[in-house]
């Protein structure tokens, strides 16, 4: 496979402030590639590196070349902070961009593509925020790109548009496109990623296949139990087990034991409120190699501090703010 993105040891700061420290990675042509990483961590200023908009130490080359030299045409960006001209209607917004390249997908197909048909003539301003995120997703596939690079594409996006952004993308990917995306919502990553790099303080602290990520650093599977059984319970149990303030955590049972444990919460008289069962997830894998959670809004939050209260998975969205510049 060719490589549609090289990054050697990239590194971009702002006096005292290192946003990039030494970052290396490889984007293959055809690949989706996900960066994640909380606030802060320095997604939108590698994105900036990469794409040439800002300086950086070390070398950088987009398919071969420099990507100050890299023909337009080719790439697709959406930036994290994107504000077009709000007296727009969408149809003119695309069709203005549409401009600005020699060659382009018709308006009409990307408006589809982006579940805009229905509000073509609506002004930006005028659209949800959600609304508003996919306008600005069309503007960056009307000259359809080789590579498409996406700041937090989801920001503000419902969930219902987040999933139909989603199957864009796969099919995008699909049909050859190159895809290098950012998030901290971390079921994004898990469900388009062929790889991830998981970024942390300017650094690149792991960059897998999400499934190798998962086995190497996320733990075991978990059932969490809400009940009154007596904590000698754990004694009881064929899996290695914790009790406290009334919640069992039974360790690495799958699915189709479930029931086993609960028969034997039942054989000992305890009754239950609720349980939960989770497998290790990409969550796991970022708090395993830093030491912290991104919490829904992208913050990153320390060991400590985050509540276990589902039985230790930590829930994110696509929620943002700006980065580090």
């Amino acid at each position: 496979m060719t490589a549609a993105i090289v990054a050697e040891d990239v590194r971009r700061a702002y006096g005292d402030t290192v946003a990039v420290d030494g970052v290396s990675l490889s984007v293959e042509e055809g690949e989706v590639f996900a960066l994640v990483g909380p606030n802060g961590a320095g997604k939108t200023t590698l994105v900036r590196a990469l794409v040439g908009t800002t300086d950086a130490e070390g070398r950088v080359s987009v398919f071969g070349g420099p990507p100050t030299e890299m023909d337009r045409q080719r790439l697709g960006l959406l930036p994290q902070s994107f504000d077009p001209p709000a007296r727009l209607t969408v149809r003119e917004l695309l069709a203005y961009y549409a401009g600005l390249y020699d060659e382009t997908r018709s308006v009409e197909s990307v408006l589809a593509d982006v579940g805009l048909a229905d509000a073509a003539e609506t002004w930006y301003e005028n659209l949800s925020g959600g609304q508003q995120r996919r306008a600005c997703v069309g503007t960056a596939l009307v000259n359809d790109p080789d590579l498409l690079v996406l700041d937090e594409p989801t920001t503000g996006i419902d969930p219902a548009g987040r999933r139909a952004l989603w199957r864009l993308v796969e099919e995008l990917a699909a049909a050859g496109t190159t895809v290098f995306l950012t998030t901290h919502y971390m079921e994004e990553a898990e469900r388009l990623a062929d790889r991830v790099g998981l970024l942390d303080g300017g650094e690149l602290v792991a960059c897998d296949v999400p499934a190798a990520l998962v086995e190497r650093h996320g733990g075991e599977s978990r059932l969490v139990v809400e009940t009154d059984a007596d904590p000698s319970v754990t004694d009881a149990l064929d899996y290695p087990a914790e009790f406290a303030d009334g919640q069992l955590t039974v360790y690495d049972v799958p699915p189709e034991a479930i029931g086993d444990v609960v028969a034997t919460l039942e054989a000992t008289g305890a009754a239950y409120d609720a349980l939960s069962w989770t497998e290790p997830d990409l969550e796991d894998v970022y708090l395993d190699l830093t030491g912290r959670a991104v919490t829904r809004s992208g913050d990153a939050v320390d060991r400590g501090e985050i509540p276990l209260a589902d039985g230790g998975r930590r829930s994110h969205g696509a929620d943002d703010t700006e980065e580090v510049q």
